[in-house]
């Protein structure tokens, strides 16, 4: 059996694979600067985590989404051109640069959350969980890759705030969510032979195109089981996929996309 991790679902629809994996760099203090100044006076840091909310213009295309989904031409930067532009006007308003805090958390021996180095190992029947805090409005998506295997997309998925990915500024949200009625559905959970699992954590100013969320990502998997998770094309991801550019809090970036890559060792 491959090296994956897991997010323990009904027996129903089986397993979502998956795993967050880190190289851990502390923040320096001018960027650690750059991302505290834009977070809300008001924000809550200690306040339960957010799931998503529905984003204030959803995207116009979103309709052709699913029957594109796999096409084999979507790609991690499909939106670069119009994302990048998306905020430029006739007053000339400089983007705001985009920013990720993440904390990784395991489940501790009592079911709670401890926070844990993503540097320590894991082994069979661990289980973890990732809180993020972006410091702009944006898409999440968070691919999965194994080895020289293809990528898939763990997040968004279907079974999960049926499909959206439009997460807030500064608003914490946690990859799964702790606020699952189902236990089962709350951890990333380690399972099969070891190796290293990788994620990319992908954040963006717009849809990305061609790349399935919402109801039409529910649709297309409900209408294509054997497609989900959804693979984007490995050829174009090996092409096109952007070399990370965030490691915990430690850049910050005006492109369009930001990736930080999770690197997870499992024992």
């Amino acid at each position: 059996m491959k090296s994956r991790i897991s997010i323990a679902l009904f027996a129903v629809v089986g397993l979502a694979c998956g795993m967050l994996l880190v190289r851990a760099q502390e923040p320096d203090d001018e960027v650690r600067g750059a991302f505290l100044s834009s977070r809300p006076k008001t924000t809550n840091t200690s306040a339960p985590t957010h799931r998503h909310r529905s984003p204030r213009n959803p995207n116009a295309n979103s309709s052709t989404t699913a029957a594109n989904a796999n096409t084999g031409k979507s790609t991690i930067n499909a939106n670069t051109k119009s994302s990048g532009n998306r905020n430029t006007s006739s007053v000339n308003v400089p983007l705001q640069t985009i920013g990720l805090g993440y904390t990784l958390f395991m489940r501790g021996a009592n079911g709670r959350s401890v926070r844990v180095e993503p540097t320590r190992e894991f082994h069979n029947g661990d289980g973890v969980r990732i809180s993020l805090e972006p410091n702009v409005d944006s898409y999440l998506y968070i691919f999965h890759t194994e080895g020289d295997g293809a990528p898939e997309m763990i997040y968004p998925d279907p079974r999960l705030d049926g499909g959206e990915n439009w997460i807030e500024a500064h608003v914490p949200m946690e990859v799964p969510s702790s606020e699952e009625s189902d236990e089962r559905l709350r951890w990333f959970t380690f399972y099969g032979n070891s190796g290293v699992e990788r994620l990319y954590v992908v954040m963006t100013r717009a849809p990305l195109s061609s790349v399935p969320t919402g109801e039409n990502l529910v649709a297309f998997c409900a209408t294509n089981k054997s497609q989900c998770p959804w693979h984007p094309s490995p050829d174009v991801w090996k092409q096109s996929a952007p070399e990370p550019s965030v490691i915990r809090m430690n850049a910050l970036t005006t492109a369009p996309v930001l990736v930080t890559v999770l690197d997870l060792i499992h024992k």
